[in-house]
Formats: C-alpha cells, sequence, structure tokens
C-alpha cells in the first residue's frame, strides 16, 4: 500500500471518535441528497405519466382557416368591411401519406399514427351524451398511447363496428361488453357499433367522452373518407418534444402542437421543483464541506509533531498533502456509501406509508443506480474540495518549530 495511503488510514483510525462524527454528517448529508432527489424525481415521473398517458408528445393538424375582411354595399358603393372568422370544419390533412413519410424520418421520432378525430353524439335508449370519435389504427395507435393496458372489461379490439368506450360513458349510458350504441355526428351521420372493450385512463373527461372506433369507421362516420384530421407523433425524449415539434411544423407547414405548449403549467411547475432541488443539494453540499474541512484542520493541529517528524524526515510537501487529500476523499467514499444505503431505505419507508387505491404509491419514489452513483461522485468530490485547505496548511508547517514547540 502506498505510504500515503498507510498515514492516511492511521489518522483516520487515531481519531476515531472524529472520524465517525463526521462519517455520520457526511451519511446524513447524502441522505437527504438521494432521499430528495428520488421524491422528486418519483413525483415528476408519476405526473408526466398521468399526463402523457392521455395524449400524444406531437400533434400535428392542418391549421384553422384565417379570417377574412368582408365589404358591405349600400347598392353599388361599399361603406364598410368587417372581418369574420370563416366556421372551421373537419379537414383532411393534404397527401398525409406522404406526410407520415417525411415525419417519420424525422431524427427522435419513434412512432406516430394517423388519426380521425370529431364529436359526435352517442345514444342508448333514450339516454344520449356528447362524445368525442377517435378513429384510429389500433397497432400504431397503442404504441402512442396504451389504451390496452388499461381496459378493465373486455379487450381493445375496433375492428369492423365494434367501438371502445370509457368506464364513465359507459356507467352514464349503462354498457356492458357486448352492448349497441349509436354514434351520430353532426351532420346526422349515424351508425350502431358493437362495445368491445371498456377502458379507464384515470382521466375523468377522457373516460366520459372518448369512444375509439377503427379509422375506417372514423372517416366514413365524420365525412373524411379516405382522409385524416391528425397525425399523432412520439419522440424518444419528451423534453425535447418542442423543439422537433417546430421542425416538424416548418418541414411539413402543419400546425405541431407538442405535449410542452398544451401543459404549460406543469412544466413550470417541473422546472421549479427541479430549481428547488437543487438549491436544497447544494447547502446540504455546504454543510458537508464545512464539516469535513473541521474535522481535518483540527486533525492537522492535533498531529503538527508528527507531520513535522515527516517533514524532518525528508518527506516531500506534495505527499503531506496526498494523506490530507485521501482523508476527505475516503470520509466523502465511505458516507456516501452509508448515506445511499440511508436514503434509499428512507425512501422506500416513506414510499410505503401511504398508498392509492390501486395499491400504487401515494409519493413515488425514483431509486435508481445514476441517482446513487451522482450521489456518491459528488460527496467523494466535496471532501477531497473540503480537504485542500487543511492539506496546504499541514504542507506550511514549519518541522523545526513545531518538533520543538509542538
Amino acid at each position: 500500500m502506498p505510504f500515503e495511503w498507510i498515514v492516511a488510514i492511521r489518522y483516520l483510525r487515531e481519531g476515531r471518535a472524529q472520524s465517525l462524527l463526521i462519517l455520520a454528517g457526511v451519511a446524513v448529508g447524502v441522505g437527504i441528497i438521494v432521499f430528495l432527489s428520488a421524491l422528486i424525481s418519483g413525483l415528476q415521473v408519476s405526473l408526466i405519466d398521468r399526463t402523457l398517458g392521455t395524449q400524444a408528445h406531437i400533434v400535428l393538424r392542418r391549421p384553422d382557416e384565417m379570417p377574412r375582411p368582408l365589404l358591405e354595399r349600400d347598392g353599388p358603393v361599399a361603406v364598410t368591411a368587417h372581418v369574420e372568422r370563416p366556421a372551421q370544419r373537419l379537414r383532411s390533412i393534404l397527401q398525409w401519406q406522404q406526410v407520415l413519410d417525411s415525419v417519420e424520418r424525422m431524427p427522435g421520432v419513434v412512432a406516430l399514427t394517423p388519426t380521425v378525430t370529431g364529436s359526435a353524439f352517442a345514444r342508448q335508449g333514450t339516454a344520449n351524451r356528447a362524445v368525442l370519435i377517435r378513429g384510429v389504427d389500433p397497432a400504431g395507435f397503442l404504441r402512442i398511447i396504451d389504451v390496452g393496458s388499461k381496459i378493465t372489461a373486455g379487450r381493445f379490439d375496433i375492428t369492423g363496428t365494434d367501438a371502445v368506450v370509457g368506464s364513465e360513458l359507459a356507467a352514464a349510458l349503462g354498457l356492458t361488453v357486448g352492448d349497441k350504441i349509436r354514434l351520430s355526428a353532426p351532420d346526422d351521420r349515424s351508425e350502431v357499433f358493437t362495445i368491445r372493450g371498456i377502458f379507464d385512463i384515470g382521466n375523468k373527461d377522457a373516460n366520459e367522452r372518448w369512444v375509439f372506433v377503427s379509422l375506417r369507421s372514423g372517416q366514413t362516420l365524420l365525412d373524411l373518407i379516405g382522409g385524416v384530421s391528425t397525425i399523432e407523433v412520439k419522440v424518444a425524449d419528451i423534453f425535447s418534444a418542442e423543439s422537433i415539434a417546430q421542425r416538424l411544423s416548418a418541414r411539413t407547414g402543419l400546425e405541431a402542437d407538442s405535449w410542452m405548449k398544451t401543459n404549460t403549467q406543469l412544466l413550470v411547475g417541473l422546472r421549479s421543483q427541479n430549481t428547488s432541488s437543487y438549491m436544497i443539494q447544494l447547502f446540504v453540499i455546504i454543510a458537508v464541506a464545512l464539516g469535513i474541512a473541521s474535522v481535518l484542520v483540527v486533525s492537522v493541529v492535533q498531529k503538527s509533531r508528527e507531520i513535522g517528524i515527516l517533514k524532518a524526515m525528508g518527506t516531500p510537501t506534495r505527499r503531506i498533502i496526498r494523506v490530507f487529500l485521501i482523508e476527505g476523499a475516503l470520509v466523502g467514499l465511505v458516507g456516501s456509501v452509508l448515506g445511499v444505503a440511508l436514503g434509499a431505505g428512507l425512501s422506500l419507508f416513506f414510499a410505503s406509508l401511504a398508498k392509492n387505491p390501486d395499491g400504487s404509491p401515494t409519493f413515488p419514489v425514483d431509486l435508481n443506480l445514476a441517482l446513487f452513483l451522482r450521489a456518491s461522485i459528488i460527496a467523494t468530490i466535496t471532501g477531497v474540495v473540503a480537504a485542500a485547505a487543511p492539506a496546504h496548511r499541514a504542507a506550511r508547517l514549519d518541522p523545526v518549530e513545531v518538533i520543538r514547540y509542538g
């Protein structure tokens, strides 16, 4: 074992009370970092999953028709003008097959699917409800929103004239799997569908209004034969959705709405949580660094005579510095290992205190190897940095004076 390591370990062993005290301080600091990071990250993941569990990362659609000025005439002379917004109607994306090919080649896009979406009425006996028809291709759509895993009765089967409805709508209309339901579009087009599945995706509005049918049935019912009203896109990095949406809009000329644009308040909340977490971690790191530095300064004072003897025997100054830097690194590393265990235990205990009705934790935590490594590296670096001042203090000691006066 190198000389510096032998001396550093010996100093730590001789001052056991001080070493145990500072190890406890480092462990508590790292434990707080792990606990807060796991809790905030878990809450963020849960919020994002709930939000993106009911929507695509990016939705492409044709822009709304722009208002146009109209002249009002009094005889042959135009006397005034006003701007009138045209009635917005369901329109197909032009050459949508080519648009699909273009979007699919965009870097960062992992899945996409064409859809037809429009308003309608669902009727069962004398009861009726306003609903949102979603004509989709099942294979492609399930890669965007995994409704199949949210089925509570039946299955996600929308071939032919089959339909899948939300649990709230099924309860309101008294529907069960196998029942018939009539869907009527605003222009009096209507068709009877058979209920093949009932879903619950944890969103009351979606459970009340969404009705899934096949893409062809949606096109027929909404009078959009051969067309699609939207293209829904999933990206690899959810936080790059807005930049990808802007590039898609520039490439296709379509309006591209990302989840980041439609959930601005959620994004602000997530960023505020991150800022709060970083500030707390910074203060914890400062406290740990001051603790390590103070203990090592005391160690330098206590070991002054020994350091002087080592220097008098010809030990280079750089090796004296290394002794205390190694001490700081060892304290940071060992304390971080204890702190990771403490933080993980606290996180799991806290998550087990409260459960949702479905058995999932009310306060989920996100424990992962990257978090543990980051906390350990931060603690080790903090230990080395905190040891720098005591190390230089030891290096400046005059061996003659410390040996004579102690």
